[in-house]
């Protein structure tokens, strides 16, 4: 009985010690933050006219690509981030940890626009496919598509800084 007893209260001090009664701290994270590394033309297919310049991030790496603009709470409207990807495949984006609207353009390697899905909704897990083979994919703010009058075969042109 002596044996019982005694394991009782050793579960029970043992219960009291691991408990803890400091109230939980938030982590306090940094803000990411934009850091312009290049610019981006958009260029009109029927005139070769200019219609959006852009300050541009780019994600070339896998940790930057399976991120993106994840946990930021907004972007200016001339920025965006332009990805890279080693080879012309078919690619999916997702919304997941993005807090704001996008608008998301599929570029194929001859920096033609080939696909855009316009108004990406925040927090959507969705996939939104390229629908065709690309190289390139530019996010910019949900609206710029419209405004800009974005139509497939319109191009861009970017300068790394």
């Amino acid at each position: 009985m002596f044996k019982h007893l005694y394991f009782i209260i050793f579960c029970f001090s043992l219960c009291i010690t691991s408990c803890k009664n400091e109230p939980k701290s938030a982590v306090k994270t940094e803000a990411v933050v934009f850091k312009k590394e290049g610019t981006l033309k958009i260029y009109k297919a029927q005139t070769d006219s200019i219609i959006g310049q852009f300050e541009i991030e780019i994600a070339d790496s896998d940790y930057e690509t399976e991120t993106g603009l994840m946990y930021r709470k907004s972007m200016k409207k001339n920025r965006g981030m332009l990805f890279i990807f080693p080879n012309v495949a078919m690619h999916s984006f997702y919304m997941k940890n993005t807090e704001f609207p996008l608008d998301i353009i599929y570029i194929d390697e001859n920096m033609r626009i080939a696909s855009f899905q316009e108004n990406a909704e925040p927090y959507n897990e969705s996939g939104l496919s390229s629908q065709v083979p690309v190289k390139y994919v530019l996010e910019l703010n949900a609206g710029l598509a419209q405004e800009l009058l974005l139509e497939v075969k319109d191009s861009i042109s970017f300068t790394k800084l």
